[in-house]
């Protein structure tokens, strides 16, 4: 009951880090950043405003958000420690997603301290974004893994997660899970250029890409449709060479699961690019790049624990055990 009532637990904490996420980028992209001023962790001096600007209810409710998720999995990692044995990997899920939460509020604050936001076109800049949204990625894949960890298959013996010994296998997940923070990387840039920089229609937008005065955000842009579509080929074909190599029926789910997001993906992609990136299709698009990872990382989880020794042999006997219950072919 325990096991099963943590695991509901962190699924939900997943899911609201993932509106966090989400109502962050409705922030950056509405200009609101600046909403408290620069003030941290209070709110123009004041701990809850009242009567304020649209721009700063915005951002103190992105605060206030943040704070929920950072409470939440403070209190999942605690519940971790009475509900899971010693060594049980959902232990050591939970105390990274604390470890991370706590960075992602101080990357938060440092961007709010050093006004690296609204209409702020610094390098700085850039460079902070790149490693808010490389942090928020670490993040949500730890959290994924607590709550994947506490599913009931895992409940009287934890998952086998190690990373050595994989063979060909691990290097086709780190070379896919690195080519995604790339192309998040690439995403969190081009978003900010669109902000920053935005393009009367289509054909300006990539007149600009190309031109030596645009800064250098927009000459920038154009990598990321580049590197996401090239990274989307590789996803595809790593799906389906998985699947085909350890033939376990959650590890074939956790493949198609992300052959399918990298086919969505890249139609938001395309109809944000169209759109000239209208707030609701980057806030969409975002969603649909965090889902894609946290598909790549259970894909990686799962291919992981099956690939393991112990877990081949007990593979080995499953298909065994089918080959012999099937019904042999009439002779004619």
């Amino acid at each position: 009951m325990k096991a099963r009532n943590f695991r509901y637990a962190a699924w939900s904490v997943l899911v609201l880090n993932l509106a966090v996420i989400a109502w962050g980028a409705y922030v950056r992209a509405s200009f609101s950043g600046d909403g408290c001023g620069a003030h941290w962790p209070t709110c123009h001096g004041e701990v809850i405003p009242v009567g304020a600007a649209l721009k700063t209810f915005v951002e103190f409710s992105h605060r206030a958000s943040s704070g929920l998720a950072l409470l939440c999995i403070v209190a999942l990692a605690i519940w971790a420690f009475f509900a899971f044995p010693r060594g049980h990997w959902v232990r050591c899920g939970a105390v990274y997603s604390v470890v991370f939460i706590f960075s992602e509020a101080i990357i938060g604050a440092g961007l709010v301290l050093f006004r690296l936001v609204t209409d702020n076109k610094s390098i700085y800049r850039a460079v902070a974004l790149s490693g808010h949204l490389l942090n928020t990625f670490i993040l949500l894949a730890f959290l994924l893994a607590t709550a994947w960890a506490a599913s009931s298959r895992f409940v009287e013996r934890s998952p086998r997660i190690n990373w050595r010994g994989q063979g060909a296998v691990g290097w086709i997940l780190g070379v896919a899970l690195v080519l995604m923070l790339i192309a998040g990387v690439c995403g969190s840039i081009a978003a900010l250029g669109d902000m920053l920089f935005p393009s009367a229609n289509l054909a300006a937008g990539l007149q600009a890409d190309f031109n030596p005065l645009s800064s250098m955000m927009i000459r920038l842009r154009w990598i990321h449709p580049v590197i996401s579509v090239g990274t989307g080929i590789y996803l595809v074909w790593a799906g389906l060479y998985l699947k085909r190599f350890l033939p376990v029926t959650y590890v074939q789910r956790a493949a198609w699961t992300v052959i399918a997001l990298v086919g969505v993906q890249i139609i938001a992609g395309v109809t944000n690019l169209l759109l000239l990136a209208p707030i609701p299709m980057q806030m969409l698009h975002l969603l649909l790049a965090d889902l894609l990872w946290l598909a790549l990382v259970r894909l990686t989880l799962e291919v992981i624990h099956a690939n393991n020794s112990e877990n081949k042999v007990e593979l080995k006997a499953e298909k065994f055990l089918d080959q012999k219950m099937q019904p042999a072919t009439p002779v004619a």
